[in-house]
């Protein structure tokens, strides 16, 4: 080699497509690295079927329901229901009081305490509410209708179950006289807005 040979000859050639699938390579690594940690905060935010079973919260989007109108959904494996009451129906909650067994809730273990009042709610427009009979966990069915029905002659709108004849007012409030012994559970619920509320979490600031 030459003393006066310039430096420049003496550095290496790059081999730029070397060089670009280290690169790709090197990003994909770093990828796949940042997903592995970012999964425990990605998977919280939608918790799996066995988790949903075992108690994490449920959120149900409310906003398209219509006055009058009952959905369902799961939360730690019991039938849910959400009811929005019309005008009529919460008119007609003062109506039954008198036929049922526990009318102002004072049985406090099937209530929280923001819920412990004649609509049974937070918002009287809409009950959150079990599903599930207190006497054996059959799921009663929803009649809104007002009138004579077959096991009642003067309805007022409510759930009826066919297995063992029990009812409840649009409340969740047992009748009198029937084999339920309590009146459907109200689980802890919050409104996470006016669209959207979740099971299983009490509102902040609850006692």
């Amino acid at each position: 080699m030459s003393d006066n040979q310039p430096l420049a000859s003496l550095q290496p050639v790059t081999d730029k497509g070397r060089r670009m699938l280290l690169l790709a390579g090197t990003g994909v690594v770093g990828a796949v690295g940042a997903g592995f940690a970012a999964w425990p905060f990605i998977a919280s935010w939608t918790p799996s079927a066995r988790a949903r079973v075992i108690g994490a919260p449920v959120a149900a989007y409310i906003g398209a329901m219509e006055p009058g109108q009952l959905i369902k959904v799961v939360w730690r494996g019991q039938t849910i229901g959400i009811l929005r009451r019309n005008e009529e129906m919460l008119g007609n909650l003062g109506e039954v009081e008198s036929e049922l067994r526990d009318p102002a809730s004072e049985n406090v273990d099937q209530q929280p305490g923001y819920a412990t009042n004649q609509h049974r709610s937070i918002r009287p427009e809409y009950l959150i509410v079990n599903m599930h009979c207190t006497h054996l966990g059959c799921v009663p069915e929803f009649i809104p209708e007002v009138g004579a029905q077959p096991f009642e002659d003067n309805w007022r709108g409510g759930f009826f179950c066919p297995c063992h004849k029990s009812k409840f007012d649009l409340a969740g409030r047992v009748y009198s006289g029937v084999p339920a012994p309590t009146n459907l559970i109200v689980p802890p619920y919050s409104f996470l807005d006016d669209e959207n509320v979740m099971i299983g979490v009490d509102p902040e600031g609850a006692a």
